[in-house]
């Protein structure tokens, strides 16, 4: 995105300001790819959680369905602490990148 000088009321041309509006769409895309992101993460744990369910009913006969209950419900504790995992580092990603985009705001004001 070019930038453009913005004129301040002083006359003076303002970089900062310039730089506020090419950065603002900036966050929203990225906003828009962690949302992407976040589905991503979670439609490939469904599929690894498919693979392995049907991985342990291929494997283990009916008779040992308490075992295998135990397996795959130990496999779906570790695919929700995976997604929950990404999901508080991608929220973190987006706090971090709003409070930088308000301080380089607050700073221009």
């Amino acid at each position: 995105m070019t930038q453009h000088p913005e004129t301040t009321k002083n006359g003076k041309t303002s970089e900062g300001a310039a730089k506020t509006v090419d950065v603002l769409p900036r966050a929203v895309d990225l906003s828009d790819e962690v949302l992407d992101s976040v589905k991503t993460g979670q439609q490939a744990a469904i599929a690894a959680i498919r693979k392995f369910v049907d991985t342990v009913d291929k494997a283990l006969p009916e008779a040992v369905h308490p075992l295998r209950e135990t397996l795959v419900d130990g496999a779906l504790e570790l695919a929700d602490e995976l997604v929950t995992t990404q999901y508080q580092f991608l929220r973190s990603v987006v706090r971090s990148a709003d409070r930088t985009l308000n301080k380089l705001h607050d700073s221009e004001g």
